[in-house]
């Protein structure tokens, strides 16, 4: 008995050990046939099926490629963009799709649905790309929304008045006439032969916006050596690029660029606010004007806090609280990043397009001489506003190669777009164009033809919908009217002393895509001083 109860006993625990073996035995088994390759590949497969599932799901009905390169997508193809594929893809429908590393991307082509995009704040907002916050820095005032946007944007427009306006032109024609003198020296130094000449005209419009946007307070070192880095700048802002910032990539150079402008424009703010509370100082620039506006909203709290009456014709048209110079520094770089290559792209074109059409040089040329016989006289704003041959010209040139391609927005929540039956998912970029709208042959007959004409003649001017080149809706561009006067004056001026040969080469016509769009072939010119007119 007993040793039956000991062997019964002891049946368990044998029973127990014997699986337990068996156990250990399957286990090493499998985890013999597993290693790190094997692991890493089941889920790098994984990875690739979420990756293209995710995209299928936010992708939908639109217009776009059935499956994505897992994780990159077009990001090889995008280093180098082709102005080609752009129009390819707008062309492909009113809404469709990419999706490049994280983030997918809606165009919006249409005329309609690019305005819906602009005037959905609700929805939207501007962006730029991924770095730009950390360029332009994420407290910046353009990234700002609802109404701390809009009240923002209401001290900044007494910047843009015509009375401001008026008092920019003076700096700009100095800015133009160091810098034509240079044309002429280059053209001189290589026999009169056509040269590259993109690269010296975003030199010149970077001058003549820092002269616009800070005076005198920035030297012509600085000024020089901000144009030579903000090619870094506008490499860094490219629409798709890493997502972070990698040193020795391109949105490192430009981070370490844009901290150049910055701590720049913030010396030159120090420097406006000590002139400005000198007695009697005139505004000469947007920094001026914009540091009187805040003395003025100053002086004006300081007299209420004394209890003094201020009589209602003395209070500031819009109360401002006094800036910091980092604050403007930060703004005035807004206005250069939104001015400089915008305005490179229109005046490279600006000058190629009429070169080439000298019969519209002509009939500018004229309309100069007839404004302002004597070209050493000053250019004023009553002279700019009644060039109308000039200003269609500028018009025309901005309509039939448009600076701003397209402009990103980031879809704040879920956005449905009834039109397309389709709903853009919050986080994902939608990114209206221009292209197609100032395109249109309902709006503009014959949209491939440059003509002058049909803003004089014609009915381009009613077609307010679709002129989309400054943008529209809450967000649109403050400073429109100062770059239509500002690519009018350069044109009025170089005319007025000047002729200018183009080199035509095949790709004279070709778009080169680098942020905005150039000639392909980086626009060759040569500069002589028209002979029948004195030395201004």
């Amino acid at each position: 008995m007993e040793a039956m109860n000991v062997s019964a006993t002891n049946m368990p625990e044998s029973l127990h050990a014997t699986l337990s073996s068996a156990e250990s035995g399957i286990l090493s088994q499998v985890l013999e046939n597993v290693n790190y390759f094997s692991v890493f590949l089941t889920l790098f497969a994984i990875a690739v099926v979420y990756d293209q599932i995710s995209y299928r799901m936010m992708k939908a009905d639109l217009a776009g490629d059935s499956w994505k390169m897992p994780f990159v997508g077009p990001f090889f193809e995008s280093v180098k963009p082709t102005f080609s594929k752009y129009h390819q893809k707008w062309l492909s429908g009113p809404l469709s799709c990419v999706s490049v590393f994280h983030k997918f991307v809606i165009i919006a082509s249409t005329r309609d649905m690019a305005r819906k995009v602009f005037n959905s704040p609700a929805f939207v907002k501007p962006c730029v790309v991924d770095v730009a916050h950390k360029l332009l820095r994420p407290e910046n005032w353009v990234f700002l929304d609802g109404k701390e946007h809009v009240e923002y944007r209401k001290g900044l427009n007494g910047l843009f008045t015509r009375q401001a306006l008026e008092t920019y032109l003076p700096g700009q024609q100095e800015v133009y006439r160091e810098y034509f003198q240079e044309f002429l020296q280059m053209s001189k130094d290589n026999d009169f032969k056509g040269q590259p000449f993109v690269y010296k005209f975003r030199e010149l419009m970077c001058a003549v916006s820092c002269r616009t946007f800070v005076g005198h307070y920035m030297s012509r070192e600085t000024v020089k050596k901000i144009a030579d880095d903000y090619y870094n700048i506008t490499a860094a802002m490219e629409l798709v690029n890493f997502p972070i910032i990698i040193p020795f990539t391109k949105t490192w150079y430009g981070k370490k660029a844009a901290d150049k402008v910055i701590e720049a424009f913030s010396i030159c703010s120090a420097k406006a606010k000590v002139r400005m509370r000198q007695k009697g100082a005139q505004p000469e620039c947007i920094m001026d004007r914009w540091i009187l506006q805040q003395l003025e909203c100053e002086r004006y709290r300081a007299r209420i806090a004394k209890g003094e009456t201020v009589p209602q014709e003395e209070k500031p048209a819009m109360l401002l609280r006094n800036f910091s110079d980092y604050e403007i520094s930060m703004t005035i770089f807004t206005f250069l990043f939104a001015s400089q290559d915008a305005t490179s792209s229109a005046c490279a074109w600006l000058m190629q397009l009429l070169a080439d059409r000298p019969e519209m040089l002509q009939q500018v040329r004229q309309e100069a001489t007839k404004l302002r016989p004597d070209p050493r006289q000053e250019v004023t704003l009553d002279m700019l506003e009644n060039m109308h041959y000039t200003r269609a010209c500028v018009k025309e040139t901005l309509r039939y190669r448009p600076p701003v391609l397209m402009v990103p927005y980031l879809v704040k929540k879920d956005f449905y777009i009834a039109e397309s039956n389709y709903t853009a998912p919050k986080g994902s970029m939608i990114v209206p164009s221009t292209y197609l709208s100032l395109h249109d042959p309902e709006a503009y007959p014959n949209p491939d033809v440059f003509n002058p004409d049909r803003w004089i003649s014609g009915t381009a001017e009613d077609q307010g919908k679709n002129w989309l080149v400054f943008g529209t809706g809450p967000h649109y561009c403050l400073g429109q009217t100062y770059a239509v006067l500002n690519l009018m004056c350069l044109l009025h001026m170089l005319v007025s002393e000047f002729d200018w040969k183009h080199t035509i080469t095949p790709l004279s016509e070709e778009i080169r895509v680098f942020a905005t769009i150039f000639p392909m072939d980086d626009l060759l010119l040569s500069f002589e001083r028209r002979k029948d007119v004195p030395v201004a």
